[in-house]
């Protein structure tokens, strides 16, 4: 069964284009007083009427504004990290991000002269498994000098690390930037269950139509892929037929999982217990062979020794025998062979596996 982390497309992004995910999102997760004095009826999506091209091509990216109850504006920039590595230079990308914002809404004319700049939080939601480690604040990123740290920047940027998040209430609170967040984390059909089993429960009303159908199209283009490689995941458009789809397809799954397993461990086997048996039947082979052919050598040494006598001497008859074991010797090999001791170089001489081998003896 694959266990991989689910990967990320347009519905992804698109369950962040809904105000009711980003406002769980800043209700949730986001620290600070000033969350409480948003007004959040006012949330809509800044990116349509007052961002440039060049902020749009960054298709990971939310942009949405907010008025406080003063009625000034908060610009929130959701940056959505899914790469499975953290990014070094996220605080100076942040600083160019903002920058283009602000530029844009005086270029728009958001802003007019004489007027301040809108407040801008960044947020970073990363869900990689390696912790992040890279600077959050951008006076890190640039070296010291003494009398020059006025001109440093400061621009820092809000991380969700979500593997860090704590999701303890979700239920208790309804919030679904939560449930989402759990689904991430699931890893079985029947933690998926139970997510979704809430989600019906908390989008019944007829307004709430657009989150359900956003979170089917990223259950079924995302999440169920990558947790199911394989597994057919039939057409669903809505959260009460994703349920019952995942009641009545997990016995099912188990078993295609349980039989997938069954196969591979049937492959696996037959390939180590050929790899096994290859092994010791060479050993045995050899054994074999060796104490074969050692007997019969020495029975064909003693003989060729009586037939040849003692004329031509048992140093003769051994280098015979080396050369017959190992081909033709070379002068200074047989200078050595008759320079040792008979019996030792006999006993070797079917144990050896090279000339090498026997003469280093």
């Amino acid at each position: 069964m694959t266990m991989s982390a689910p990967r990320h497309d347009p519905s992804y992004k698109a369950l962040f284009s809904e105000p009711r995910l980003v406002e769980d999102l800043l209700r949730g997760f986001v620290p600070g007083e000033w969350v409480g004095r948003l007004d959040f009826s006012t949330l809509e999506k800044a990116n349509a009427q007052f961002v440039s091209e060049e902020l749009l091509r960054r298709e990971d990216d939310v942009i949405w504004r907010v008025r406080f109850a003063d009625r000034s504006w908060l610009y929130v920039y959701l940056l959505l990290e899914f790469q499975s590595s953290p990014d070094p230079w996220m605080a100076l990308r942040i600083m160019v991000y903002v920058g283009l914002l602000w530029q844009d809404l005086v270029k728009q004319k958001v802003v007019g002269a004489g007027e301040k700049l809108p407040p801008v939080v960044p947020v970073v939601l990363y869900n990689g498994e390696t912790p992040w480690n890279a600077p959050e604040e951008l006076e890190e990123l640039v070296v010291s000098v003494d009398g020059l740290q006025a001109y440093r920047p400061r621009c820092r940027y809000l991380l969700l690390e979500e593997r860090k998040l704590r999701l303890d209430d979700a239920e208790s609170s309804r919030n679904l930037a939560a449930a989402l967040f759990r689904l991430e984390r699931s890893r079985t059909p029947q933690d998926i269950a139970v997510v979704v089993d809430c989600l019906v429960e908390w989008l019944t009303e007829p307004e709430q139509a657009s989150l359900r159908r956003v979170f089917v199209s990223w259950l079924r283009q995302a999440l169920l892929p990558a947790r199911f490689g394989g597994v057919p995941v039939p057409a669903v458009s809505e959260l009460s037929e994703v349920r019952a789809m995942l009641q009545q397809r997990v016995i099912e799954w188990t078993q295609q999982w349980k039989q997938e397993g069954l196969q591979a461990g049937l492959t696996e086997g037959r390939a180590e217990g050929l790899a096994k048996g290859l092994t010791e039947g060479r050993a045995e082979g050899r054994a074999e062979g060796l104490a074969k052919g050692l007997t019969e050598g020495r029975a064909e040494g003693r003989a060729e020794g009586r037939a040849e006598g003692r004329a031509e001497g048992g140093r003769q008859l051994l280098i015979r025998l080396v050369e017959q074991r190992f081909g033709p010797l070379a002068a200074d090999q047989r200078e050595q062979i008759e320079a040792v001791d008979i019996d030792r170089v006999a006993d070797r001489l079917f144990e050896a596996q090279s000339l090498e081998d026997l003469l280093g003896e």
